[in-house]
């Protein structure tokens, strides 16, 4: 997340530094406009100036937390970045405003979401050490796998020594101690600390586990991914596409196969799932339930901070900042805050139901349905919403003229409903009986 800010100002630089760090993270650059615009002056005097605003931020950050700042040169003149970090704890504007970042606004919270955050604000369970481990416990392949990832997709270039690259991303705390963010990201054996941690696959009969319990199997294949996050992610990932059957279909005179659901959105909900899960939640881990009609994943853990059903496309929250920065920089994350949105998108595009959510104290469910309209199939390259919405009333009526257009689609006028009707003739989908008000439309 960027904000761009000419002038440097107390205000403005402490509510986005409270909607950042509220938020997953992010950067504010100091003399520099959105059109690139650079006004050096403003680098002159921001030390004091950021020094106010950090004041202003209740309660106080600790020192690995605190923002960094650095001045860089550009062919204008000087600018300053301002490199602010996500943390658990919840942030306010001198004990009074919160914010969180939505897009490219700071969203001041309401005081049911200010106590549902603080409600569910814990000690950050991510940068605990892990009791009884060392960095022989850390893979040293992952480690150096993340260091050349870390380097390409970083906000700065150059070398880390080892003890810098782990501390940057949380992984182990001031003396070299494992942090649990350092287990779930580097550990060859997380699961021997945390038994929660791992994702359990099982392929149950039919549409119910009721249904399946009634076979002789129950269920044709349950398999467990344990490891690292970004081993189980990538293992799961692989599991999944062996597993997702593949169907065929006809697009235009061309015969394709695609798979049940749209794998973006099974990577995506897959990937969720591993970076928002409570770890804290002892005696269950991640479960990806597959039916004959739909696919759950449920993670433990409910929604995060200020994040409720209502607003869960609009606002963004993590729960294990360092985890899903981890993961952004192993690139199973292109853009931070939008899977969801992406998951949405991917159902929309393949045709198939949008996904459903359900939310409790001890779990977040992710059902995604293999269904697919096939109306839309069809006819949505060729077709507006509008019309294939009259194409589904004649699934179940003979016939449809203009009055029944008009009360399938009130908000449009007469005009485009005679418009529409009168394409669907012309693409010789539709066929058009009598004239003037006896005027009616069947499927030809």
């Amino acid at each position: 997340m960027l904000e761009f800010m000419p002038e440097p100002n107390v205000d403005e630089i402490a509510e986005t530094v409270v909607a950042f760090t509220n938020s997953v993270g992010g950067m504010i650059v100091v003399g520099m406009d959105e059109d690139g615009r650079v006004y050096p002056e403003a680098a002159e005097y921001l030390e004091p100036v950021l020094n106010r605003a950090l004041e202003m931020c209740e309660p106080h950050f600790r020192a690995e937390d605190l923002p960094e700042w650095r001045s860089e040169d550009t062919s204008q003149g000087k600018v300053v970045t301002i490199t602010v970090k996500p943390t658990s704890r919840l942030f306010s504007v001198e004990g009074r405003d919160f914010f969180v970042r939505s897009g490219s606004l700071n969203v001041r919270l309401s005081q049911e979401q200010i106590s549902r955050s603080q409600r569910r604000t814990v000690v950050p369970f991510e940068d605990d050490v892990v009791p009884g481990a060392t960095r022989d416990d850390f893979d040293e392949d992952i480690v150096e796998e993340y260091r050349r990832n870390r380097l390409d997709r970083g906000p700065r270039s150059g070398s880390f020594t080892q003890y810098d690259l782990l501390r940057d991303v949380g992984a182990i705390d001031p003396s070299g101690a494992p942090t649990v963010a350092g287990m779930l990201l580097f550990g060859k054996n997380p699961e021997h600390f945390f038994p929660q941690v791992g994702i359990v696959m099982v392929r149950f009969k039919g549409t119910s586990i009721r249904e399946s319990a009634t076979t002789p199997d129950r269920y044709s294949r349950r398999v467990e991914v344990v490891g690292p996050a970004p081993r189980m992610v990538r293992n799961a990932w692989d599991l999944l596409r062996e597993e997702l059957q593949r169907r065929p279909q006809m697009k235009g005179l061309e015969r394709q196969e695609s798979y049940e659901y749209p794998l973006e959105a099974v990577r995506e909900t897959v990937v969720n799932a591993v970076c928002h899960r409570d770890y804290g939640i002892t005696g269950q881990r991640i479960e990806i339930r597959l039916f004959d009609d739909r696919m759950e994943v449920i993670s433990p853990g409910g929604l995060p901070g200020h994040i409720t059903l209502d607003n869960l496309l609009e606002e963004h929250y993590s729960r294990n900042p360092r985890l899903v920065r981890g993961l952004y920089y192993w690139g199973y994350i292109e853009e931070l805050g939008q899977g969801i949105d992406i998951i949405y998108d991917a159902m929309r595009r393949n045709h198939h139901p949008p996904p459903e959510f359900k939310d409790t104290a001890r779990s977040f469910g992710v059902t995604l349905r293999n269904t697919v309209d096939r109306m839309e199939l069809e006819f949505g390259d060729q077709l507006n919403p509008r019309q294939i919405k009259a194409l589904r009333y004649l699934q179940d009526h003979e016939r449809i003229n203009n009055s029944r257009y008009r009360e399938l689609c009130p908000d449009v006028s007469s005009e485009t409903v005679r418009l529409d009707l009168s394409d669907m003739v012309e693409k010789g989908i539709l066929l058009k009986i009598g004239a003037k008000r006896g005027t009616y439309y069947v499927r030809k």
